[in-house]
C-alpha cells in the first residue's frame, strides 16, 4: 500500500513540465477561476442560509486538504515538508479563517483574515513560483494539491466579502494593520526556531526579499518592515478600489 501511495504520488519527472504562465498554468488558471466564476453565478440567487453553508464548507474543504497535505507528505517526498508549516501567509490564514467561523475572539477578525488570505492566495494561483522551481509534470500532486488548496482559499476570500455580512470599513482598517503585524511576529518566530540545520527558510519573506536584491547583511533587519509596508499599502488599495466602486454604482442607480 505504501508503495502504491508513494508511486502515486511522487513528483512525475519526464514529458510535460509545470512552468509559471505556461500552458499548464494556464489550464489550472482557467479552471479555478472559471470554477470561482461559476460558483458565484449559482450561489447568486440563493438563500442566506445557503450562502453561509457554502462560505463553511469552503474553508472546511480548504483546511481539511491543508491538513490532509501533512499525513500525504511522508508519502509523496519520503518527509513532511516543515516549509508547509502555518508560517507563510496563505496557510496561516487558512487556519486563521476556519477559526474565524467557529471561535468568537477570531471572528472579530474574520474581515482581515479572508482579505489577507485573498490577496495572498489569488497572488499565488496567479504565480506560483513555488512549484514551477521543481520542473515537474504537471499532473504531479504537489501541483493539483498546491494550485487546488490555493484555488478554494481564493474562493473563500472572495464569498465571503461577496455572501456574507462581513464588510470592509476605513474604521476598522487599524485591524488590518494588528494582523499583518501579527503575521510578521509570528513569521519571525517560526523563521528563527527553525533556520539553521533543518535549512533555511524565509516565511512572509521576513528574512530574505523574494528577489534577492537587498544584500543578506541588513535584509532581516528590513524586510519585516517592508513587507508590513507592502502589504497593507496593498490592502489599503482594495480598500480604495472597493469604496471606488460602491461611489461609482450609487451615482448610476442615482
Amino acid at each position: 500500500m505504501y508503495d502504491f501511495l508513494s508511486d502515486l504520488l511522487e513528483d512525475k519527472r519526464g514529458g510535460a513540465i509545470f512552468s509559471c504562465f505556461g500552458i499548464y498554468h494556464l489550464i489550472y488558471m482557467l479552471l479555478i477561476f472559471g470554477g470561482i466564476a461559476l460558483a458565484i453565478a449559482l450561489l447568486k440567487n440563493k438563500g442566506e442560509s445557503v450562502k453561509k453553508r457554502a462560505i463553511s464548507i469552503t474553508i472546511g474543504c480548504a483546511f481539511g486538504l491543508y491538513m490532509l497535505d501533512f499525513f500525504l507528505m511522508p508519502l509523496a517526498y519520503g518527509k513532511i515538508d516543515i516549509e508547509k508549516l502555518p508560517f507563510h501567509i496563505c496557510t496561516a490564514m487558512c487556519v486563521l479563517c476556519f477559526l474565524s467561523n467557529h471561535n468568537k475572539f477570531f471572528a472579530r477578525f474574520k474581515a482581515q483574515f479572508a482579505l489577507l488570505g485573498l490577496i495572498s492566495n489569488i497572488i499565488y494561483v496567479i504565480y506560483p513560483a513555488g512549484v514551477g522551481w521543481y520542473q515537474i509534470h504537471p499532473l504531479s500532486y504537489r501541483v493539483y494539491q498546491t494550485l487546488l488548496f490555493h484555488g478554494i482559499m481564493t474562493a473563500y476570500g472572495l464569498f465571503v466579502f461577496i455572501f456574507d455580512n462581513v464588510k470592509l470599513e476605513w474604521k476598522r482598517c487599524y485591524k488590518d494593520l494588528l494582523v499583518i503585524i501579527s503575521m510578521a511576529l509570528w513569521a519571525l518566530l517560526g523563521n528563527t526556531l527553525y533556520n539553521g540545520e533543518l535549512g533555511f527558510f524565509n516565511w512572509f519573506f521576513v528574512v530574505r526579499d523574494p528577489f534577492y536584491i537587498i544584500p543578506e547583511s541588513i535584509s532581516p533587519y528590513i524586510m519585516p518592515f517592508l513587507v508590513v509596508i507592502a502589504f497593507f499599502g496593498v490592502e489599503m488599495l482594495v480598500y480604495c478600489i472597493h469604496f471606488g466602486i460602491k461611489r461609482l454604482l450609487r451615482k448610476k442607480e442615482i
